[in-house]
């Protein structure tokens, strides 16, 4: 089996750019082996084989890998931090924010950063990247179309400006889904483009290594203009932030130190 699944994570890296290696390996396997068993195939090497010809099954891979649970205003209490707090902060020197939504997953997560900046500045003002590894969470989010549970945390007077109720569903307002540009991107493996005030990387590094982490969170700080910040999610608190030029400013919120 270990010869089986090293196997498997470099047929992955070759099909998809996704380096299985970087992720922990006991919780990963466990993860596609009870994926694989469940579909009825009884190894990797004949899941790989299947995946390369039926778009379905390496789609179903992609979306249970990428760890897609995500819901809007996840964690109320720290989106009330970020309008309150850390946007009005980072207004004071610039009317028009430079975001990322890294891993964004189905979108809530940068349709809710669009929804709180605009009470704070004109929609026109307001442009915010996301990316995520797997195309067809993207193509979800640019649909803009959610389940009611994902809208449990969502403010009533929100929910009435910018969702329309169709059916079981709600569907987010075409003004706030032109203020999101989504993009496929691979953490790990692509370089990021700098000069952020602000970035969101919220309940992904978990699934990472220490080393995994390390090399993300230098790149973020690189990525972050001196003064930015950047918001993580709710088990994942840097604990030696120094080491990235970062200084705690709330939990789970983090500053790259000014440069004087």
């Amino acid at each position: 089996m270990p010869q089986e699944y090293e196997e498997f994570i470099r047929n992955i890296k070759m099909l998809t750019g996704i380096d299985l290696a970087l992720y922990k390996e006991g919780q990963m396997k466990r993860r596609l082996t009870s994926l694989y068993e469940k579909r009825g195939y009884h190894s990797f090497r004949e899941y790989y084989k299947d995946m390369q010809t039926n778009p379905g099954v390496l789609n179903e891979f992609l979306d249970r890998m990428t760890i897609n649970v995500s819901e809007f205003y996840r964690n109320a209490k720290r989106w009330e931090v970020l309008e309150r707090k850390i946007l009005p902060r980072l207004l004071e020197s610039k009317k028009k924010l430079k975001i990322w939504s890294a891993a964004c997953s189905t979108g809530e997560e940068p349709y809710t950063i669009a929804m709180i900046l605009s009470n704070l500045v004109p929609l026109s003002q307001i442009e915010i990247l996301a990316t995520d590894l797997d195309e067809n969470v993207l193509a979800r989010a640019k649909l803009g179309m959610y389940p009611e549970r994902s809208l449990n945390e969502v403010p009533e007077e929100i929910k009435r400006k910018y969702f329309e109720k169709k059916a079981d569903y709600y569907r987010v307002d075409d003004e706030i889904k032109r203020r999101v540009t989504f993009k496929k991107q691979n953490l790990l493996a692509d370089r990021f483009d700098e000069g952020f005030d602000l970035i969101v990387c919220r309940n992904v590094l978990i699934y990472f290594t220490e080393e995994a982490k390390n090399l993300l969170y230098e790149k973020f700080s690189v990525s972050l203009k001196s003064g930015g910040v950047f918001f993580v999610g709710s088990t994942e608190q840097i604990f030696t932030p120094g080491n990235y030029q970062f200084e705690t400013i709330d939990t789970f919120f983090y500053k790259k130190k000014e440069i004087l």
